[in-house]
């Protein structure tokens, strides 16, 4: 009876214990997403450090790709971050490049656990963070929220795996299956929540792309016209081969 009840314990604490872990990564997603679209040519990477259940520094990859993700969660964290644990939702890198390893950050920080959430198929990095970290006494977990990190790095991974980038195409489309009025005449189609979710999506974009004929039947700004991001505005590329954009 006495063991029934301390493995019943035990089960009901490591439940509590991955529900913890899904929690934070969750958080460090959401934090990586304040990136996108402003991290080129390094990848969206958000941290969060908790030590006892509390977070005591969080991060995400600055605009320009630098500082990373963890340096700027450990930062925040401090002292606090010795014997805490550092959720991460891509591989700690373990190359120099223009800043130093995170690898080399996180062990120098004193950290005892790292929760990453996939492996960085990057050549330079693939696994070697991750056994950084091992061979300086860490515990690494690996592939909590996998699936939601794969598609919020999905811009890197295709950089990196079919060296081109990832494109995604955005179509305004009555559902009679039609995109403008006889004539070429501009027809409103999409409404206001259509239209904010698209200018989120511009903002989390590195580059938005049209042809010459879009531009000149639409004449369109192509920002992000979203209150306080009009900074988040992409870069904005035009495919005209006889240049007649005026």
């Amino acid at each position: 009876m006495i063991f029934r009840i301390l493995e019943d314990q035990f089960a009901k604490k490591s439940l509590m214990s991955k529900a913890a872990d899904r929690r934070f990564m969750q958080l460090a997603l959401s934090l990586g997403r304040r990136g996108q679209g402003r991290t080129w040519p390094n990848p969206a990477v958000g941290a969060v450090v908790v030590k006892d259940g509390v977070i005591v520094g969080r991060g995400w990859t600055q605009a320009g790709g630098r500082p990373h993700a963890e340096p700027e969660a450990l930062a925040r964290a401090g002292e606090a971050a010795r014997g805490a644990t550092l959720y991460v939702t891509l591989e700690p890198c373990s190359h120099v490049g223009k800043s130093p390893p995170c690898a080399d950050a996180i062990i120098a920080a004193g950290v005892s656990r790292v929760v990453s959430a996939i492996e960085d198929p990057n050549p330079e990095v693939a696994g070697q963070g991750h056994a950084r970290l091992r061979a300086a006494g860490i515990t690494v977990d690996i592939g909590l929220c996998a699936r939601e990190a794969a598609h919020d790095h999905v811009g890197h991974f295709r950089r990196i795996r079919d060296r081109r980038p990832h494109v995604i195409l955005k179509l305004a489309v009555s559902p009679d299956d039609k995109i403008g009025a006889a004539g070429r005449r501009p027809l409103k189609i999409s409404r206001e929540g259509a239209k904010a979710r698209v200018h989120l999506l511009r903002a989390q974009c590195d580059a938005i792309l049209v042809g010459i004929g879009t531009v000149q039947a639409d004449d369109p700004r192509l920002t992000c016209r979203l209150p306080g991001m009009e900074a988040r505005s992409p870069v904005r590329v035009v495919l005209d081969r006889s240049l007649r954009i005026p």
